[in-house]
């Protein structure tokens, strides 16, 4: 019997194909060096998820097993605030209030320390703290010493003073607030007592911060209101409308009322709010409309009235003829004899003769006295 090489079948052999356990040699199968029997070759194996390097993913709890990595992570340190509050910690011996001041700065407290009366001022005219935990018993300067000078000086007046003492006795408590300090606190100290008491004073402090901040507004208010109502108390000679978004009427000034019933008799006030002029035979009322910019609930309307300017007619009040109060207009207007004899189509020597008679009935004695005299009669009326 023919012996056969492996993977050819010549019972099933195709010219130009191979047959299909060939086929499946030729992907799956290799053959052997040595012996030459087919063998299975190695199979790529796709990394784990959890056995990822640390540039390909997250790494999983084996390794966490292993040690490589803790199994929790520590929470990311608070965000501090924009701003802080300070606290400046006077004593003579600051490392003896280690621990408080670490309690203070994980409340989110800024600490400022200081040896002395002296450094504490110094600390204090470069930045203002919230707070003063001030030690009574210092060599040199003692701690009552210290809040006398920071209660003259009005820049640091307003601080609040915590005392920190060994002392317990009651005329030392008097003593400590009668020097102006708000809280009295014995040693050793009870940290979270301490960091207790210094957050309500804190608080206190933002809060007095906030109404002052408040007051100040509400004197601008009342300041910016005083300031409206004076501007308003002026107004009252004049016609001074205020309206609404709607056209209602909010204020109005007697001169304004009575401007309205004249040129508008039976309407509201609303009937201006567009503003405008208004007619009534030789007199004219203006309606100017303001309003304050980006607001239009509030409507003003300054009402003014003016009158035509009166013509020769008015000079007829001075016993004059028509001729000679058209001719004392046309001098009054500042013409010369010449130009007035051109307006009214007359001869210069008739204009001449005109102004004889007006100098001798009105009792003036040249054109400047001529023209005062008819300037009060021509001039126009508000």
């Amino acid at each position: 019997m023919a012996r056969t090489r492996p993977g050819r079948n010549p019972d099933r052999r195709r010219p130009g194909r191979g047959t299909a356990y060939a086929r499946r040699r030729a992907r799956g199968i290799a053959r052997c060096p040595r012996r030459g029997r087919p063998r299975r070759l190695p199979r790529r194996r796709r990394p784990h998820p959890r056995r990822l390097s640390r540039r390909r993913g997250p790494l999983g709890r084996a390794r966490r097993r292993r040690g490589r990595l803790p199994a929790f992570a520590p929470p990311p340190p608070a965000r501090p605030t924009v701003n802080p509050p300070a606290v400046l910690v006077v004593d003579d011996t600051p490392a003896s209030l280690g621990v408080v001041c670490d309690a203070l700065r994980h409340e989110g407290v800024k600490v400022l320390l200081a040896d002395s009366g002296g450094a504490a001022r110094d600390v204090l005219a470069r930045t203002l703290p919230d707070l003063v935990l001030l030690d009574v018993v210092m060599p040199g300067e003692d701690g009552f010493a210290v809040c006398a000078s920071l209660q003259a000086d009005p820049r640091w007046r307003a601080l609040p003073v915590i005392f920190l003492t060994a002392i317990d006795a009651p005329e030392q408590k008097v003593r400590a607030f009668a020097a102006g300090a708000v809280d009295y606190v014995t040693k050793p100290v009870h940290v979270e007592e301490l960091v207790a008491r210094v957050r309500v004073q804190l608080e206190l402090r933002a809060a007095r911060r906030k109404l002052e901040a408040q007051n100040a507004e509400l004197e601008a208010e009342v300041a910016l209101r005083l300031d409206a109502e004076a501007q308003l108390a002026s107004s009252l000679d004049r016609a001074v409308l205020v309206l609404g978004r709607q056209g209602e009427l909010l204020f109005a000034t007697r001169l304004a009322h009575d401007l309205v019933e004249k040129y508008l008799p039976g309407s509201s006030p609303a009937a201006l709010f567009a503003g405008g002029s208004y007619t009534l035979g030789d007199a004219v009322l203006h309606a100017r409309r303001f309003t304050e910019p980006g607001r239009d609930d509030l409507v003003m309307l300054a009402l003014e009235e003016e009158h035509a300017p009166p013509g020769p007619s008015a000079l007829l009040a001075l016993g004059l003829t028509t001729r000679q109060a058209e001719v004392a207009y046309w001098v009054a207007q500042g013409k010369t004899n010449p130009e007035i004899a051109v307006i009214l189509a007359a001869s210069p020597r008739t204009i001449d003769k005109h102004m004889e008679r007006i100098f001798e009935r009105l009792h003036v004695e040249n054109r400047a006295s001529l023209m005062l005299r008819a300037g009060e009669l021509l001039r126009p009326s508000r």
